[in-house]
């Protein structure tokens, strides 16, 4: 079973100094121990994209090894707009093997001398960068090859008028609310 949760270790009750239960090693059942708040399990991806559906769509970050059959198979069986991203490149190939319709993208937090290789490599159509390393050059090396540059984690209104002027491909940020106002 896939879940949803941004770290991989949790913490009973959300509470640091509670021993830790790593999530690739704890059976569903287990989880229970570990709620999001008071009442609310952390849910399955088929859970979440059963509640998604059309109205949105959803990138989803893969972020153990070796599952990547049994998130696909939740994405095909949900019916669901869905893109995959990871910071683990070889993720991205093995997506790309099982189902090569859905859109992917590589996540980096470096600027190497090839930016893009990554995305070449993997068959990715986007590159999710880490806000620090977009230049121009990178925006136009992706542009070259098709690839969209999605910028992660732009937070305030300047890197947002600075990532429009280069032509990045989207933004990934914490204030959603305050980056909407500003597309307007």
């Amino acid at each position: 079973m896939v879940v949803v949760h941004h770290d991989p270790v949790l913490h009973a009750g959300g509470m640091p100094q509670s021993p830790p239960a790593v999530i690739a090693a704890t059976r569903l059942e287990g989880l229970g121990a570990h709620p999001l708040a008071p009442g609310i399990p952390i849910p399955t991806l088929t859970e979440v994209l059963g509640v998604i559906g059309k109205r949105a769509l959803v990138f989803v970050e893969i972020k153990a090894r070796d599952i990547e059959p049994l998130v696909v198979r939740c994405i095909r069986e949900s019916g669901a707009d869905c893109a995959v991203h990871s910071f683990d490149h070889r993720v991205i190939s093995s997506v790309k093997k099982i189902f090569p319709a859905i859109r992917c993208g590589v996540l980096q937090v470096a600027r190497h001398l090839d930016p893009v290789s990554s995305a070449k490599a993997t068959g990715a159509e986007d590159l999710w960068q880490q806000v620090d390393y977009i230049d121009e050059d990178l925006v136009a090396r992706a542009d070259a090859i098709g690839v969209r540059v999605i910028a992660w984690t732009a937070n305030d209104t300047a890197q947002w008028q600075a990532l429009r002027s280069l032509g990045v491909g989207g933004i990934c940020t914490d204030r959603i609310g305050e980056l909407k106002a500003f597309a307007r």
